[in-house]
């Protein structure tokens, strides 16, 4: 017993940790975005987007409410409710809560309780051999033995080298990993839904351009008939005016196909049947926000996916722990005991009363460098983490200052486009004026109209690409989340952490 005791003792004090301490790597910084500066924008012309200041006014949760759009606002809920896509990760995430459960019973016992009841007999014959060739009981007649039992057996394995704790951390790491996807996939289905939205909002216009033209191409068409009746105007330019209309009223057409493929994208987004879901017709006429773009060090707190990937780096750190547990010898300490009598009224009794205490500990000698090229696997897997998760930040890096450019510029192209609109429509009112007063040819007319035209489109795009631009902005700068918001290792099983992870981001202006 004194010697069982003296191992229990080496077992709860003298563990050690032998896996390596985990500090996130360090990653090249820069301390500002270069196209975020405000100096850079001290010689751009006037009316061009530039970022939110002071740049500590940060994104909150719900970062949809910055376009001021109530129709996106209603579906972003929508979404949050309702998204089989999130739904799915969110799932994920409790499976991966759930096996935290499972890592920890490992730092405790294992308790089995076997209650049984045996009824044998045997022939005076056999029950003499049994004896040693004596008579059995009474001399003659079988003999019947009853066995009642209560055995209770325990077995417990100390986490000496901290093999068990290495793996609850893996595990904890893991649930936080899946809980950052959650919000990386949430953040992807929102920005998604907001790209589709002002992409419809788009094609609205689009079709509010075709619409306007048509109604001039009619009136045209007219005008020219109504010359050549008079046999002031050639047929030719009634052709020319025919073949002008039909080719807008066909292209008009056309901008349906689109719009009907972004609201059965948004229908699915929100989770409805894409047959019973419809927008109104609007056109766009949201402005971009000034979006606060912050410093390049907020990133590694602002976005999911960077969260992800330093925690993908934290479980490869502790599987190495775990893997170099086995280097080590390791101790189980077993007892049984309990109940036993060939009679149910003396079961509870002392002289019924059995038990057993052991000790035994197991040490691989030889296994072939097992050991050692699994440690070395390990150790690659991690070294390939900490070059993903770089990646990881150079990518966000990238990405906002792409779409910060794009806004900038595209602010100044649009500005340029929208001068270049009046110049068309005043071309084509002098060319026009000129056809009805004999001075022109109708060809002049039918050139100015589709100058026209291509500029309204080409305004229309430049206005959708920089709305969808500043919701790639948003969701390259977080979309408001925080790396706080993340379930804690220690409580990554609790309710609610679970609870956070299922309500998403909290608009802290609440």
């Amino acid at each position: 017993m004194k010697a069982i005791a003296g191992v229990l003792s080496i077992a709860l004090l003298g563990g050690c940790n032998v896996g390596p301490k985990y500090a996130r790597p360090a990653v090249t910084m820069p301390g500002w975005f270069k196209e975020g500066v405000p100096a850079t924008y001290g010689a751009v012309p006037p009316g061009t987007w530039q970022p939110a200041q002071p740049q500590d006014t940060m994104l909150k949760g719900k970062w949809w409410e910055v376009f001021g759009e109530p129709e996106l606002n209603g579906l972003e809920e929508q979404l949050d409710i309702n998204n089989q896509n999130i739904a799915l990760y969110f799932q994920n995430f409790m499976a991966a809560r759930a096996q935290v459960g499972v890592a920890r019973a490992g730092y405790y016992p294992t308790v089995s309780v076997n209650p049984g009841y045996t009824n044998s007999g045997a022939g005076n014959t056999a029950a003499t051999a049994a004896i040693g060739g004596g008579a059995g009981p009474g001399g003659s007649g079988p003999t019947v033995t009853n066995v009642f039992a209560l055995p209770i057996e325990a077995s417990w394995a100390p986490d000496l080298w901290d093999r068990v704790r290495n793996t609850v951390r893996q595990y904890q790491y893991a649930a936080q990993v899946s809980a950052a996807d959650l919000e990386n996939e949430r953040l992807t289905e929102q920005a998604a839904l907001a790209t589709y939205y002002f992409e419809l909002r788009g094609q609205d216009s689009l079709q509010d351009v075709y619409d306007h033209t048509i109604v001039a191409d009619k009136q045209a068409l007219e005008y020219t008939r109504a010359q050549a009746q008079t046999g002031v105007g050639p047929e030719q330019a009634v052709a020319q005016a025919e073949v002008t209309l039909e080719n807008a009223e066909a292209t008009g057409i056309g901008i349906a196909t689109n719009r009907a493929l972004y609201e059965h994208a948004m229908a699915t987004l929100i989770g409805q049947p894409a047959s019973g879901f419809a927008m109104p017709v609007r056109v766009l006429t949201t402005s971009v926000p000034a979006i606060p773009v912050g410093i390049p060090s907020q990133l590694l707190q602002r976005r999911p996916d960077i969260a992800a990937a330093e925690r993908t780096l934290a479980q490869a750190n502790a599987l190495i722990g775990v893997e170099k547990a086995a280097y080590y010898p390791s101790l189980n300490l077993a007892a049984s005991g309990g109940l036993q009598s060939s009679s149910l009224g003396t079961l509870f009794s002392l002289p019924a009363l059995f038990w057993s205490l052991g000790v035994s500990a197991s040490e691989t000698i030889f296994d072939g460098g097992l050991r050692g090229s699994t440690v070395d696997q390990y150790t690659a897997m991690y070294r390939a983490d900490v070059a993903a998760y770089r990646q990881t930040v150079l990518t966000a890096f990238q990405q906002v200052e792409d779409y910060v450019a794009s806004l900038r510029i595209q602010s100044q192209q649009i500005a340029r486009q929208a001068v270049a609109v009046k110049s068309a429509q005043r071309y084509l009112d002098i060319a026009m004026a000129q056809y009805q007063t004999g001075l022109g040819p109708y060809l002049n007319v039918i050139t100015a109209q589709t100058i026209l035209l291509g500029d309204q489109q080409t305004l229309v795009t430049l206005q959708v690409s920089e709305m969808t631009a500043a919701v790639q902005l948003v969701q390259a700068l977080g979309g408001g989340w925080d790396v706080r918001q993340l379930p804690d290792s220690s409580d990554v099983t609790s309710k609610e952490a679970a609870d956070r992870a299922a309500r998403g981001p909290v608009d802290k202006r609440q």
